[in-house]
């Protein structure tokens, strides 16, 4: 079902208030206004869904990049309303931005494994089906908050991890990571929330498991963050750099979980348009 309502939205980066997303946290949105909605996943006890923001005047042939966004929720809650700003942003800067549903425990009664089956799963069908959806699958940033930079790191990890299916694998790494807080480290002894993983917290855990070679990525991370403390993104940010992989990390000062204020959302904002002028997917002069 296509949408073709747009509404006003801060350049790239929008989050949903807290309270807002609360409220819909267990309920599963068909559709999103403004987008147009596809299965990507035909699992239990839902098929995944994805929801796709054209740019002005998108034509199939165009190639246009794309930026796929994971919401946030610990692996326990969520739902791609949180991504719609986001998706939406990123179609007005020329972009394809894609909002992505998958399996949470508080709607789907499932362990975390099954999150990083569809995260895999949905880069997969993208790049399957770019053609249709007028993407260049050589050209997609994957975004994600939270648990959603756990996915984020996994859709550009070659080494299919337990749980998922090596015929769903991504075709091709992302073009660049924008990650947020991300829950990088799931590991039993020095990680936190192994107990999500069905006994695999290890072996889903990507920062034990990052390619030798990584996409660029853009890490940020408060430096006041309780829920994923700041010194996991220190780490993943020093082993990054230790691999020869590029890292931009962006210290939120005083910052806690995600992008609270008027002014991490602005610093972010700049921070991300100037990543993808870099890898050429926008151009210079775009603001």
């Amino acid at each position: 079902m296509r949408i073709r309502r747009f509404h006003s939205l801060m350049l790239f980066v929008a989050w949903l208030p807290l309270a807002a997303v609360e409220v819909d946290r267990l309920t599963t949105p068909e559709t999103l206004p403004g987008a147009e909605t596809f299965i990507y996943h035909e699992v239990q006890p839902e098929a995944m869904r994805l929801h796709v923001f054209k740019p002005a005047g998108w034509q199939a042939t165009d190639q246009h990049p794309a930026l796929i966004h994971f919401f946030g929720g610990g692996f326990l809650n969520g739902t791609p309303r949180q991504s719609a700003g986001i998706a939406k942003g990123a179609a007005k800067l020329g972009l394809v931005g894609i909002a992505v549903d998958y399996r949470v425990r508080n709607r789907h009664h499932t362990d975390a494994s099954a999150c990083v089956a569809d995260a895999r799963a949905a880069l997969h069908w993208v790049q399957t089906h770019a053609g249709e959806l007028g993407i260049d699958p050589y050209r997609i940033v994957v975004s994600g908050s939270s648990a959603g930079g756990h996915l984020a790191l996994w859709t550009a990890i070659t080494r299919t991890p337990w749980g998922s299916d090596p015929a769903e694998a991504p075709l091709y790494q992302p073009i660049g990571l924008i990650l947020i807080s991300p829950a990088a480290d799931t590991s039993e002894v020095d990680g936190q929330r192994a107990e999500r993983f069905a006994g695999h917290g290890l072996e889903l855990s990507p920062h034990q498991n990052l390619d030798r070679k990584m996409p660029p990525v853009l890490l940020f991370h408060g430096d006041a963050d309780t829920t994923v403390p700041y010194h996991y993104a220190v780490a993943l940010d020093k082993k990054l750099r230790a691999t020869g992989n590029e890292c931009e990390f962006i210290t939120i000062a005083g910052g806690g979980h995600g992008l609270a204020t008027p002014e991490a959302k602005a610093l972010a904002t700049q921070h991300q348009v100037a990543f993808l002028q870099r890898l050429h997917l926008i151009a210079p002069t775009t603001q």
